[in-house]
């Protein structure tokens, strides 16, 4: 009898241990880091390339696709402890349930959510690669094969991209909802795919692979900005991982990759190959599917959505505007005063200006349609299709974007400048949003306001779509901005 409760005391403490273990780990970037550290420390001497493979046996990531690639036999590869095994598992393993919870991603410290499967196969294909740049799968594995799921046209799906989504709490992330019906490819998972690229070339040079997988993570996304942001921050972060993406990629390319994933795909399930005339119709819809993919993760800036920031409801019904605009208004903060270098200060930032847009101004809500911040990321206000409260008398004919901090004496950063004068704006014709040849204005010649400040007004003068309006061509101004009003409403008729 005693044998028998001892027996049954040690299964309970294993059990017990094993459950306190998994539940100090979150779905943070941070986490799964000192999870992999655990890892490695299990084994001191370990190299990056045993390390992800134990982590793809305990995720059950290795079938005939990775195979072919990666030449992965996985059945000699050492099991993790039990304390970290379901852990890893459920961190990695990525799926989309029926009720659009999306699982196998993590939040990262600059605000976006990340899958790790793509992210660790191309770490791995590029680690096992022999030529600096000539990495085998690399692109196959960390996006091709995802984006040829999703870019192949079907009658049956709605969206072939997107959507992001929101955590359940931020400071300690378990549960991670689609904002929208999902597509076959998230934006987590685009996330990911552009890391485990941007991460598999930079590891496939001899000379900059890494002594410990856990160290290399660490330095890409747990970087610390100092006071000038992203202008002298290092190349290598996640932070930069579009522009990074963008300088490596080149669309066509990436199409042809993504025939080649669908083509490969085809004959590992044991179909017969593809036609010419097949291989021609593919490329076409690859093509035409690839422009929406460059549009929205190449050519725009990562843009934080409402409930990531904690944004409080609007008050009542929003007014929709009627697109596409033709104007762009330029503001600053002016409170808060500093600029903002985390995602975390940025949330918060935009939490008090709507506390004070809402309980002290008596709107509906923030007043601004995007607030640019230092950390590299653009914040959603009332967003694209809500009219703002941000330049009295034009808020139904352009959008309001404002920097967070003063800007009177100083500049925003660089970066977060060409977030806004290049890829906001250019996001926003691509999509349909503003015009071409739309305006841009600060918000002190439309009423009477220092805002921008006069560092930050001096500045934009010198941008490209920068437009003068003072005495007689003000009442020219406000003759084009009625004008334009009643044309979007006699076409909405």
């Amino acid at each position: 009898m005693d044998r028998v409760c001892w027996k049954l005391s040690l299964v309970f403490l294993v059990l017990l241990v094993s459950t306190c273990v998994e539940a100090s780990f979150s779905y943070r970037m941070e986490d799964f880091i000192s999870a992999v550290k655990q890892v490695e420390d299990e084994d001191p001497g370990s190299e990056p390339l045993a390390v992800l493979k134990r982590l793809r046996r305990a995720a059950e990531v290795n079938d005939p696709f990775i195979q072919y690639f990666l030449f992965s036999d996985l059945s000699g590869v050492p099991e993790l402890a039990a304390n970290l095994s379901d852990y890893i598992r459920k961190a990695v393993h990525h799926r989309v349930t029926e009720d659009a919870k999306e699982e196998g991603v993590v939040l990262t410290p600059d605000g976006t959510t990340v899958a790790l499967r793509p992210l660790l196969l191309g770490i791995e294909a590029g680690l096992l690669a022999k030529t600096r740049g000539r990495v085998r799968g690399l692109y196959q594995l960390a996006l091709a094969r995802d984006l040829g799921f999703s870019l192949r046209q079907s009658p049956t799906v709605t969206r072939r991209l997107g959507p992001d989504g929101c955590w359940d709490d931020l400071s300690s992330p378990h549960v991670f909802t689609l904002s929208d019906s999902p597509s076959l490819l998230t934006t987590a998972q685009v996330n990911g795919g552009m890391d485990g690229v941007v991460l598999g070339l930079e590891v496939s040079d001899k000379s900059r692979r890494p002594l410990k997988l856990s160290s290399l993570l660490a330095e890409y996304y747990c970087h610390q900005l100092e006071g000038k942001g992203l202008d002298t921050a290092p190349r290598l972060i996640s932070r930069r991982r579009r522009e990074n993406f963008r300088q490596l990629v080149v669309p066509l390319l990436l199409a042809r990759q993504v025939v080649k994933s669908v083509q490969l795909q085809q004959s590992l399930t044991g179909l017969s190959n593809m036609g010419r005339k097949e291989k021609k119709v593919l490329m076409r819809e690859v093509k035409e599917g690839m422009k929406e993919f460059v549009h929205m993760y190449m050519d725009c800036p990562p843009i934080v959505p409402r409930c990531m920031w904690g944004a409080k409801p609007y008050i009542g019904t929003p007014t929709n505007l009627s697109l596409p605009l033709s104007f762009m208004f330029i503001h600053h903060t002016s409170t808060p005063s500093q600029p903002c270098l985390t995602f975390e200060q940025c949330s918060a930032d935009m939490r008090s200006m709507q506390r004070f847009h809402q309980e002290d101004r008596g709107w509906d809500d923030i007043g601004y349609s995007f607030v640019a911040g230092s950390d590299g990321n653009i914040y959603e206000g009332r967003g694209w299709y809500w009219q703002g409260a941000h330049t009295l008398g034009y808020n139904s004919v352009g959008y309001g974007v404002s920097f967070i901090g003063d800007y009177s004496s100083i500049l925003p950063s660089q970066h977060a400048m060409e977030l806004v004068r290049d890829q906001l704006a250019s996001c926003a014709i691509d999509g349909g949003r503003l015009i071409p040849t739309f305006t841009l204005r600060g918000h002190r010649q439309m009423v009477n306001t220092a805002c921008p400040g006069d560092a930050l007004y001096s500045e934009i003068k010198t941008w490209k779509h920068f437009g003068v309006c003072r005495n007689f061509e003000m009442c020219v101004c406000v003759c084009v901005v009625l004008f334009t009003t009643m044309c979007q409403l006699i076409e909405n008729v």
